[in-house]
C-alpha cells in the first residue's frame, strides 16, 4: 500500500531544512527548493476501494472499515480489514488491503505482475474510470462479492494543490515525466496531474515502475513538464 504517514515525511524536513538553509546563507534557492511543497513520491501496492454496501457483504451487517494506518493524503487510510481476490485461474491474492474512507464504487488495483499470477487481462485506467474493465471475485470473512467491472492497473498520477500546479504549470489531466535518480535512475512518462485543493504533492507509482528503479526514501525525484 502507500507509504504511510505516523510522521512528518523525509521529503517534507528535508525541504524546509533546504529553505532556511539557503536563506541564512543569502544564496539564491535552487528550482527544487523554490516550490511551495517538497515532492513525495510514494509506491503504492495491490489494493481496492468498496462501496459501504461491499463492505456489509463482505464483513457482516453494518460494518464499517477501521482505520489501520494513516495515508499521506489527508483523510486517507489503510483499513484494519482486507480481502481475498479470485482470479481466472482460481489463484489468490489473500490479505488485499482496502483503502478508505468508502468510494461509491467498487475498484481493484493491481500492478501488471500481480493481473499476470492470476490470470487477469486488465487495461491501464485512470482510478475511476472502470466501465468495461474486467470484474472479478472478492472473498471476505462474511460473505462473497463478485464485481463485474473495475479490476485495473492504475495510471501513475501525481496529486496538487493549486499552488503546485501553478508552480509546474500544469492543469488537470496534463500529463508530466518523473524522472527518478539513484543507481536504476529512470525517467516515467505520462504522469497524469490531479488537482485538488485538500491534495498534497505526492506521486503514486505501482510496485512494478517502483522495483524497477528500487525507490527509496533517499531517492532523488523530479517532476519535469
Amino acid at each position: 500500500m502507500v507509504a504511510i504517514a505516523n510522521s512528518t515525511h523525509r521529503a517534507v524536513v528535508e525541504h524546509r531544512v533546504r529553505q532556511v538553509v539557503y536563506q541564512r546563507l543569502g544564496k539564491t534557492l535552487p528550482r527544487m527548493a523554490m516550490a511551495p511543497n517538497p515532492l513525495v513520491v510514494n509506491v503504492s501496492a495491490r489494493h481496492c476501494h468498496l462501496t459501504p454496501e461491499a463492505v456489509e457483504t463482505l464483513f457482516g451487517k453494518g460494518h464499517t472499515l477501521t482505520p489501520y494506518k494513516w495515508l499521506y493524503q489527508e483523510g486517507q487510510f489503510a483499513a484494519k480489514e482486507t480481502l481475498t481476490l479470485i482470479g481466472p485461474r482460481s489463484r489468490v491474492i489473500s490479505n488485499l488491503r482496502i483503502l478508505g474512507p468508502c468510494r461509491n464504487f467498487n475498484q481493484v488495483e493491481l500492478a501488471y505482475t500481480d493481473a499476470i499470477a492470476l490470470g487477469f487481462e486488465i487495461p491501464l485506467r485512470i482510478s475511476g474510470d472502470i466501465k468495461g474493465t474486467t470484474g472479478g471475485m472478492l472473498m471476505g470473512p462474511e460473505g462473497f462479492l463478485e464485481i463485474r467491472e473495475g479490476v485495473i492497473r492504475a495510471m501513475r498520477h501525481a496529486h496538487m494543490h493549486p499552488t503546485d500546479a501553478e508552480y509546474y504549470g500544469v492543469k488537470a489531466g496534463s500529463q508530466m515525466q518523473l524522472r527518478i535518480g539513484g543507481a536504476c535512475g529512470l525517467i516515467l512518462d505520462r504522469t497524469l496531474v490531479r488537482i485538488d485543493p485538500a491534495f498534497k504533492l505526492e506521486v503514486h507509482i505501482d510496485t512494478d515502475e517502483g522495483n524497477a528503479c528500487n525507490l527509496q526514501p533517499d531517492t532523488p525525484c523530479e517532476l519535469i513538464t
